[in-house]
């Protein structure tokens, strides 16, 4: 079979026509994979993103709960004379209160000037300095119990941390000398006021 040159002419137009079919179904596609790939990175990208959401949403829920929960264990602190200033008139006060109740036979005391505390092993106190004001307390008992009534009604009656480190008992008189007469026991204890200062508060 023989071909004209008008064969020739209407294989060309068709011959083109399916190339240019080929060359717009190939930009087509590639259009498209790139288009779904878009797609897909942007609902990964928003789904991230609502995540993301939900968990700082979540995240100031809870700031909310602990700032609720933590105001008020603050507050108290606050009022019990923990957080702030050296409250030595304070604590010299209810100390002489509680030597008119007659707890113990007599005491005697003195209260240090206040330091920086360093407690070992090291703890970690965000944004408080702590504070320790050392104090040491001489006892004339007639028994131990009289002891542990003191410290009882200390923390009980005067605000403030008064953290005790130990106490050294030493028996003294006669064990015939009328209780009236003298004391049968002498105690030393030794510990100190802790006071917290925030550092974000100007003096």
């Amino acid at each position: 079979m023989r071909l004209s040159k008008s064969d020739f002419l209407l294989m060309r137009r068709s011959i083109l026509a399916i190339c240019a079919s080929v060359a717009i179904s190939t930009v087509v596609l590639y259009s498209s994979g790139k288009y779904a790939e878009k797609a897909q990175r942007d609902f990964h990208s928003a789904q991230s993103m609502g995540n993301d959401a939900r968990n700082r949403l979540t995240a100031a829920h809870e700031d909310q709960k602990n700032m609720s929960i933590y105001a008020d264990e603050y507050g108290a602190l606050i009022d019990r004379k923990i957080i702030g200033d050296d409250q030595r008139l304070d604590w010299m006060e209810g100390l002489e209160k509680l030597r008119r109740q007659n707890l113990v036979t007599d005491f005697r005391y003195s209260i240090a000037p206040q330091r920086i505390y360093a407690p070992q092993p090291p703890i970690s106190s965000g944004n408080f300095d702590i504070h320790f004001s050392g104090m040491k307390l001489q006892f004339d008992l007639l028994h131990e119990a009289q002891l542990v009534n003191f410290f009882a009604a200390l923390r009980s009656q005067i605000k403030g941390r008064y953290q005790l480190e130990g106490c050294a008992l030493q028996r003294v008189g006669d064990a015939n000398t009328p209780a009236s007469i003298s004391a049968h026991l002498k105690a030393e204890c030794s510990g100190g006021w802790i006071t917290l200062k925030n550092r974000n508060v100007q003096p």
